[in-house]
């Protein structure tokens, strides 16, 4: 007797899923283990594995067909078996969707890149000296910014080590020898006007056109528009000391180059969210509908865009890994989640959520809680402004964390007391490599 495929649920808000492509035709010969299709859900495309053995005898769901979960894909069998498609299952009666809405509901990276205020452009003959202006509010020695001019690098983008941030010979040495070690620079994002646009160009700015939304836009639309208007959300906002943090970052990667470590701050960030939570558990918990589900272990996720919108790969017991191992992980599931190749259980089951658009040049934003965690740190980028040092006027490398919190869980009490566990850490970052 023939066996019929259907589609499987491959994540936990699945509904329907898109047969991308067929990776086997009818009539071939399947074994068990074979991949016989592609298929597009709500997270990621996933390939659908044959558990039979037996020829191919029939397809019933054509590429680029939406297939409901159960309904039958094809039929495996003997050669020559004759095969009916079944019926597929009756959907269960759904609300109509919302109208569209007109603005983003979520900070994506794509999204602020492509909508971010876009800057005067300057003529040509006023450039040097905003490149020179730029230069003089770098704290830099003499010595420093000769070498740097030596090595063609810009000051601005160096990590001073430094009294007060100040950038010494040795930054610069360091930096020439491994660029990796310079501050990401905001004006090297993309820019319409850099790509050829015009803002004196005539007509229409684009094609007036309708696009219907992929399974991915339309849940994050769904799921958003149901975090923002049925969770309760807060905000709390602190402002850390992000230069010990650069300095270690920096001497980890410049001493570990030759065994290929290359920790971003975002690796730090997760770690120390971690912490943060063992040292808060409270904030470490879901709203259940009744009550509160405490989790005993972080699960900690992370905001990757993709090319149709945002993804949260999971580092799973993050409180237990180093930042090493986290960032090793980390970097495995951020491409994977942008080549849409992640498994169900790598995007699922987070407890805690980071945002981060600071290689966007961001300085801060709230994110929308991910459903069902407690809370959302949104992590800006790294500004240099002036700050009072023991009782005296430095140059400060500054950065912004904002802790959007559901109210049904985190009070605003214990949103402080995370976010102040969080900072200790960021501004003592050698605890979190113990």
């Amino acid at each position: 007797m023939a066996q019929i495929i259907d589609m499987p649920k491959l994540s936990d808000t699945m509904t329907v899923g898109t047969l991308t492509r067929w990776l086997k035709q009818e009539g071939d010969t399947i074994k068990t283990g074979d991949i016989l299709a592609e298929v597009e859900t709500d997270k990621a495309t996933m390939e659908l594995e044959s558990f039979f053995d037996g020829t191919l005898l029939k397809i019933f769901a054509a590429a680029g067909a939406q297939v409901a979960i159960g309904a039958p894909l094809c039929a495996i069998g003997q050669p020559g078996e004759k095969v009916l498609a079944p019926a597929a299952p009756v959907p269960a009666p759904v609300a109509p969707p919302p109208p569209p809405l007109p603005i983003v509901v979520a900070p994506a990276p794509v999204a602020v890149a492509a909508t971010a205020p876009t800057a005067p452009m300057a003529r040509p003959q006023d450039a040097p000296s905003e490149a020179s202006a730029k230069e003089d509010r770098t704290p830099i020695s003499p010595l420093a910014r000769k070498l740097a001019t030596e090595h063609q690098l810009d000051p601005a983008r160096l990590a001073g080590t430094g009294p007060h941030g100040r950038v010494v010979k040795a930054d610069v040495l360091a930096a020439a020898a491994n660029p990796a070690l310079l501050k990401s620079d905001p004006s090297s994002v993309p820019s319409p006007l850099s790509s050829g646009a015009s803002l004196l160009a005539t007509g229409p700015i684009q094609v007036d056109r309708a696009v219907p939304a992929s399974n991915v836009r339309a849940i994050i639309a769904r799921r958003l528009l149901e975090a923002k208007t049925q969770i309760p959300h807060f905000y709390v906002e602190i402002e850390i000391d992000a230069a010990p943090l650069l300095v270690l970052r920096a001497q980890l990667n410049s001493g570990l180059e030759a065994q290929g470590v290359k920790l971003s701050v975002n690796d730090f960030i997760l770690k120390a969210a971690a912490g943060a939570l063992r040292l808060v558990p409270a904030v470490n918990a879901s709203w259940t509908g009744s009550g509160i589900q405490y989790h005993g272990a972080a699960h900690v996720s992370f905001a990757v865009a993709i090319d149709d919108g945002l993804i949260t790969p999971v580092v799973r017991d993050t409180h237990l890994k180093s930042v090493f191992a986290i960032s090793t992980e980390a970097k495995a599931l951020g491409k994977r989640a942008k080549e849409k190749k992640l498994k169900p259980d790598e995007f699922t089951g987070g407890t805690f959520c980071v945002s981060n658009l600071g290689m966007f040049g961001v300085d801060r934003f709230s994110a929308i809680i991910n459903p069902p965690n407690a809370a959302i740190l949104a992590v800006g980028t790294t500004v240099e402004k002036p700050v009072v040092a023991h009782g005296a006027l430095a140059v400060g490398q500054r950065m912004s964390l904002t802790l959007s919190c559901d109210h049904r869980v985190v009070d605003g009490a214990l949103g402080a007391q995370f976010l102040v566990a969080l900072r200790d850490l960021l501004e003592k970052p050698a605890l979190l490599l113990v």
